[in-house]
């Protein structure tokens, strides 16, 4: 018997305090790291939450960033963050699910962006790795982000021709910068 994930998109605004940390709490347990300041970084978050039974098994959002591939134009970027599923309910496809959900949501978008936890999951997804330098745009100029650092395209109907061998930039904020 194959059991029907329920989804549900809401606007960060529109959540109550208890639904916040609610969300908070969930994305915590699932990375096993608390995410109260992250959290907080999120201006305007959008999220896309996977219910079962009632329960949240499964959560992502995104926030509209601004990302430069090299000297191009500012793109209106869904930077997507915080995709995560409870540890019992992995394995069944329900961040697929979300993650096909934040795509269809997302179309209007300039370009679709995330630091990937798995290259080849997000592949599967149609998500390229860019393979060129990574910088943050800071008001002295631009600095280079750790050489570990990762970060994944998705191509939407708005996106212009990118070179994914050339630099990406995204604006400075507060909390982890990508």
């Amino acid at each position: 018997m194959k059991v029907t994930l329920q989804i549900e998109l809401i606007k960060g605004k529109d959540l109550s305090s208890d639904e916040q940390q609610a969300i908070i709490k969930f994305c915590s347990r699932a990375f096993e790291k608390e995410l109260d300041s992250l959290f907080r970084a999120f201006v305007y978050p959008t999220h896309v939450l996977g219910y079962q039974a009632g329960t949240l098994v499964s959560h992502a959002l995104w926030v509209t960033r601004r990302l430069r591939a090299g000297k191009g134009p500012l793109l209106r970027t869904a930077y997507v963050e915080a995709v995560a599923t409870e540890q019992a309910f992995r394995g069944l496809g329900y961040a697929t699910a979300i993650m096909k959900r934040v795509e269809e949501e997302i179309q209007d978008y300039d370009l679709g962006g995330l630091s990937p936890f798995s290259v080849a999951y997000y592949e599967r997804l149609g998500w390229e790795l860019w393979r060129g330098s990574l910088y943050i745009r800071t008001e002295a100029g631009l600095v280079p982000t750790p050489d570990d650092e990762q970060v994944m395209i998705l191509r939407l109907p708005k996106t212009p021709d990118l070179d994914i061998n050339d630099t990406l930039s995204a604006e400075w904020r507060t909390g982890e910068l990508w």
